[in-house]
């Protein structure tokens, strides 16, 4: 229940704690969820980049298996505060940023769910459209209605605005219409997949000719180089999860409840259908002749239509049920932080839909470099600082010890100056700073050779940096600064 003094802009239903009595969610809870997430196109994509990028198949894999084990990690460290005080991670966020400054981790965080949510968006939109095609065909030969620059053809543009308006209706509609859809994809995305797994299996004459597709680097070198920016990629693909990981486990019976759940749910799954990812992509290069690395694409190309119809379907229903459940609740409730007086959960639902519009999601999936190197990439380096404070403010300077009440208090102990805590900024700043001159150059507004090569390539660690860095800054910052009260 929320507390007579608790200042009203600061509290809503939606942010307030949750009680224990509400706290039902156990082990498999977690695991279901994890697994439920897990299973989608992005994931699939994310295996089949690194195949397309000129990893073999092992490798591929390994390196998804080891992102998660390590994104398990913050994941693990933030969801304690969830599990133990039942809050949403923009009032954690309050307690190392201030009770205003929180909403500048709660906006970037949303801002990067927004970009999520377009490209689920995107993918469900255009598994739309090739459905739609086979039986109208007049689709295909639409005029082109929008600018060239913006790589957008209109009859994908169409289903994409047609699925679009289909997640705001759910999110009009409520949360629990989502269930029934959940349910469809626990069963048949899993079958969709493994459906796929034995064509790429029979049709590439068996898992031998598959899996000794040889890489494609030249040397270990060429190897190095890509493989740790995939990996940042594969951490920074759940950063955004491992930071308001605590939406979820606010509703934990236990801490054990949600640390075995996540455990057993994240990284197996993952790997388990980036595996199928990898078999696939890597078969498309022996039947084919080139490598096709979107699913929806790959499936399009197949002869019988009443199949291609019903694969698109399954795609366009478990996609649904993924975006709403994955990027349209935490975003909402980071939305809702910055207002929760005038901000509810539908409009926060319907601030994410009109950005991940915005945003362009069929630019950012359009190749698999832009994907993990300007997509995946970026948006960690962003997230990463913002872990770092928070872990190192709960565990270091808090000891794991957080007065509830105080975090919907404009004059209690997280005030700090005037809501925000300068050192938090302070260290996030400086934690995003080095992987700035890499950002430019992957994105090609500035050339490579602009900044020493040393301070390029830093990028390619970004939230590993970031994470570091602004950890330690905060840390040092923190143990020296009369600000906080304990």
């Amino acid at each position: 229940m929320i507390s007579k003094k608790q200042h009203p802009i600061l509290t809503s239903e939606d942010l307030a704690p949750v009680p224990p009595s509400q706290r039902t969610w156990g082990i498999w809870n977690y695991a279901a969820l994890w697994i439920s997430m897990s299973l989608c196109i992005p994931t699939y994509m994310l295996a089949s980049s690194l195949i397309e990028g000129g990893m073999n198949w092992w490798q591929a894999v390994l390196t998804v298996f080891l992102g998660n084990v390590i994104v398990l990690i913050p994941m693990l460290l933030n969801g304690h505060a969830g599990a133990k005080y039942g809050i949403p991670f923009p009032v954690l966020a309050r307690a190392s940023f201030g009770v205003k400054g929180a909403n500048v981790p709660a906006i970037l965080r949303a801002i990067v769910a927004c970009g999520w949510f377009g490209i689920q968006t995107w993918i469900g939109g255009f598994a739309l459209f090739q459905m739609l095609r086979i039986w109208f065909p007049s689709l295909d030969t639409l005029p082109a209605i929008f600018p060239v620059s913006w790589a957008l053809e209109t009859g994908p543009a169409i289903a994409f605005i047609l699925f679009w308006g289909v997640n705001m209706y759910v999110v009009n509609k409520g949360l629990e219409s989502i269930k029934r859809l959940l349910v469809f994809k626990a069963f048949l995305l899993p079958l969709a997949a493994i459906a796929l797994l034995y064509w790429a299996i029979k049709t590439g004459d068996g898992l031998g000719p598959i899996l000794s597709q040889p890489s494609k680097f030249n040397s270990p070198v060429d190897f190095w180089a890509y493989f740790f920016p995939a990996l940042t990629g594969m951490v920074g693909f759940w950063a955004t999860i491992s930071l308001n990981i605590p939406d979820f486990t606010r509703y934990a019976k236990s801490q054990r409840a949600h640390t075995i759940g996540q455990a057993i749910g994240l990284a197996p799954s993952m790997t388990l259908f980036a595996f199928i990812g990898v078999v696939v992509t890597s078969a498309t290069t022996i039947i084919y002749g080139s490598t096709i690395w979107d699913p929806v694409k790959l499936v399009a190309t197949f002869d019988n239509q009443f199949m291609v119809s019903i694969s698109m379907m399954v795609i366009v229903a478990s996609t649904l049920a993924t975006n709403i459940a994955a990027n349209i609740v935490s975003p909402a409730n980071d939305f809702a932080n910055i207002s929760p007086s005038k901000i509810s959960f539908k409009k926060g639902g319907y601030i994410t839909g009109v950005i991940g519009i915005l945003i362009m999601p069929w630019k950012l999936i359009a190749d698999p470099s832009g994907y993990i190197f300007t997509w995946l990439i970026a948006y960690s380096g962003l997230l990463g600082p913002i872990g770092g404070i928070m872990i190192v403010d709960y565990y270091f300077i808090r000891k794991k010890e957080l007065i509830v009440n105080e975090l919907y208090l404009y004059d209690g102990m997280y005030h700090y100056n005037s809501g925000v805590n300068r050192v938090a900024l302070f260290a996030f700043i400086i934690g995003i700073l080095p992987n700035i001159p890499g950002f430019l150059a992957a994105v090609h507004a500035i050339s490579s050779d602009s900044f020493p090569t040393w301070m390029i390539h830093v990028y390619n660690y970004s939230w590993f940096v970031g994470f570091l860095v602004s950890g330690i800054i905060y840390r040092i910052g923190m143990t020296s600064s009369k600000s906080i009260k304990k």
